[in-house]
């Protein structure tokens, strides 16, 4: 190949820096190539630059939407410095080699942030960026390709100690730029899908745009490492606004804490989560009588665990709650004065601000065979009136039903909740028999067993759990039902004049 001309190619959105980057490229002997206003800014700084239509002998066309996909253009950059017929076609029509391609996309992101139309996003969808840049991270043997504004001092300083960038870098910054333009289409996808209000929850294929939002100190033990990663465009009003670093197990358990906030959002209401699971929960006049019913269904399991409010937390409540060691609270909001209060008392409990209304109704996991995806909506709600009895309608003690149902519909399967006074005063999960769960629950109520309403995520596959039932003298049963025993369920529940509401709604979560 004959010796060419050192040639870098910018055509960025994002300016930042790239003044500098073109500068210490002319001075290392690189010509500058660009289009429309990236090409004006660096003339402006004082750089000598070439206008793409120059090297391609084409105007832009299409206002603009057309500019740099051209051959001269993009077989500079594709061409193999080792292939004689690439070569060939190089000598043969004139094609300018490229070395660098520096390239940043508009930015449909923030576009998108902003709520925009569906033609506003359709013409911030860059087209010519991600060409230049798949192309020069396809080629990245013998091309660089730079993305990234906190790459350029990197770039400039092998040029100057090595005479070009090592092919390590440029291996790297390939991937970098082919992460970049995977984001982008899937940002793009995501955006659009809502726009064009495609309602198909589980499409053939499922691009999830993730950006990296923040390094954990170590995942659920201190041998893992982990992160966070956030949807970019979508809207979480999630915000730390005390305490210490938060960490993978703050922030499962902290989901699961917004869970319970969206199954109490329309009373004053407080659960206590330890290890993804309530050990209470409660409605209550007020967030501190909310606070005290669902801490008295299981206080030693309280301990360092994590607290979801579903109302701003006022002073008065911070001072109750600061009396006890927490890892972190989450509410809609913290008033001053409960911020002062947890600064001054607890000031490495964390605090987080959610809002009550985020729509969250897809969850994915990653398992061993594949990811699982599932609507993830909140569990239908009891239907009092016209659901199916079993014995006496208990219609006044709706409200610790209520609780109960919910409890056990957040708890991990099995799971049995008892509620009275409008609190828990039992939660057994994650039980692998149903009558254990029964039996514990009713143990560690104790006396609060009696008069209270029992609820159930699952059916009961045999009477026992209601003899247990029966003899602790719960007020109220309700489950789902659905099981082959039901009439012998049912049996034992008209047998010992216990009511039983069958809600035809199992609740399980794993």
């Amino acid at each position: 190949m004959k010796d060419h001309i050192k040639r870098a190619l910018i055509s960025v959105f994002n300016k930042n820096g790239v003044e500098i980057l073109a500068k210490k490229l002319h001075e290392l002997d690189y010509e500058i190539v660009s289009s429309s206003g990236t090409a004006s800014y660096l003339k402006e700084q004082g750089i000598p630059v070439k206008e793409i239509a120059d090297l391609s002998g084409y105007p832009h066309i299409l206002g603009g939407r057309v500019k740099t996909l051209h051959p001269s253009v993009l077989g500079g950059i594709l061409a193999r410095r080792n292939f004689q017929m690439d070569l060939a076609d190089v000598e043969k029509w004139g094609i300018p080699l490229i070395d660098i391609v520096v390239c940043n996309l508009y930015p449909f992101e923030e576009v998108a942030k902003k709520k925009a139309d569906l033609g506003d996003l359709i013409e911030n969808i860059d087209i010519g960026g991600v060409t230049l840049i798949r192309a020069a991270a396809k080629n990245f043997r013998y091309v660089t390709i730079v993305t990234d504004p906190t790459d350029y001092d990197v770039i400039t300083d092998e040029l100057a100690r090595l005479g070009n960038v090592s092919l390590e870098t440029r291996q790297k910054l390939a991937l970098k730029a082919f992460a970049e333009t995977a984001l982008y289409d899937s940002i793009i996808h995501s955006t659009l899908k809502k726009a064009m209000e495609d309602e198909e929850l589980f499409p053939h294929t499922y691009p999830i745009p993730l950006k990296k939002a923040a390094d954990l100190k170590y995942g659920e033990n201190p041998y893992q490492s982990a992160a966070l990663y956030e949807h970019p465009i979508m809207d979480i009003s999630f915000e730390q606004m005390g305490g210490s670093r938060l960490s993978y197990n703050n922030l499962l358990d902290a989901d699961a804490a917004v869970k319970g906030i969206l199954l109490l959002k329309d009373s004053p209401g407080c659960i206590i989560i330890k290890h993804t699971t309530p050990c209470g929960m409660a409605m209550g006049k007020n967030l501190i009588s909310a606070y005290e019913g669902a801490l008295a269904s299981d206080p030693v399991s309280a301990y360092g665990g994590i607290i979801g409010f579903t109302r701003v937390v006022d002073e008065d409540t911070a001072l109750e709650v600061s009396a006890k060691f927490y890892e972190l609270i989450v509410a809609p909001s913290f008033s001053t004065e409960a911020l002062k209060v947890f600064e001054d008392r607890r000031p490495n409990l964390r605090l987080i601000r959610f809002g009550p209304n985020h729509d969250d109704n897809l969850r994915l996991t990653k398992t061993t065979f594949g990811f699982l995806a599932q609507k993830d909506v909140m569990p239908p709600e009891v239907d009092f009136e016209g659901g199916e009895w079993v014995g006496e309608k208990r219609l006044d003690l709706r409200h610790d039903a209520l609780v109960a149902w919910k409890a056990a519909a957040l708890a991990k399967s099995n799971a049995i909740a008892l509620a009275k006074d409008g609190a828990t005063v039992a939660i057994a999960s994650g039980f692998t028999s149903r009558v254990d769960a029964v039996e514990w629950a009713i143990r560690h109520a104790g006396e609060k067993s009696k008069g209270s309403v029992l609820a159930s995520d699952g059916f009961f596959p045999f009477p026992d759990s209601i003899e247990l039932a029966a003899r602790a003298n719960i007020s109220l049963i309700l489950q789902p039902g659905g099981s082959k025993r039901d009439e012998e369920v049912k049996s034992a529940c008209i047998k010992h004049k216990m009511p039983m509401l069958i809600t035809k709604a199992r609740t399980f979560r794993h």
